[in-house]
């Protein structure tokens, strides 16, 4: 039986809301975020179309550090197309991993909270190897936790005016 993994997660910024989804919208944003995560190379765009805007990143990623059991699955570099789509204060999140049994969907949103905002992911996490999917999904989401914490000191510089 092929299970998803739930992973709730919060960034929180001393900024308004509106700067914040300005910053995850800026392709440029996702540029210092890669160099943060030492991305073997990536590319960011955003498009807007009313008041839908669309935020694709595709990113190379090296594998460092995982068991043995999932070498096979992860190989040594992973290819990963988050395609956010942004309408108001939410969107639609999903993270691709092309030749790879895993992937990412949920949202992201934006709110206030206290003088700042917070940037929740609601996310499911899915691995679609039999017997060993869970250990794969929490895996999965353990690297992604540690690049949201990256995310985290990137986005406050950022916001700080660290361009």
């Amino acid at each position: 039986m092929m299970t998803t993994m739930k992973l709730r997660h919060e960034l929180t910024f001393d900024a308004t809301p509106d700067e914040v989804i300005a910053m995850v919208t800026n392709p440029a944003y996702w540029d210092k975020v890669a160099v943060a995560t030492a991305a073997i190379s990536s590319t960011a765009t955003s498009e807007s179309s009313g008041d839908t805007t669309t935020v694709v990143v595709d990113q190379l990623q090296e594998v460092v550090g995982v068991p043995g059991f999932a070498k096979k699955f992860v190989g040594d570099s992973t290819r990963a197309i988050t395609t956010q789509v942004w309408t108001g204060s939410s969107a639609s999140y999903v993270v691709e991993t092309p030749g790879k049994p895993t992937s990412i969907k949920g949202t992201m949103s934006v709110s206030a909270k206290g003088s700042g905002s917070v940037l929740l992911y609601d996310l499911d996490v899915k691995a679609s190897v039999p017997l060993i999917g869970g250990k794969l999904e929490s895996l999965v989401a353990q690297l992604f936790t540690d690049g949201l914490g990256k995310e985290q000191s990137t986005g406050a510089a950022w916001l700080a005016g660290d361009h």
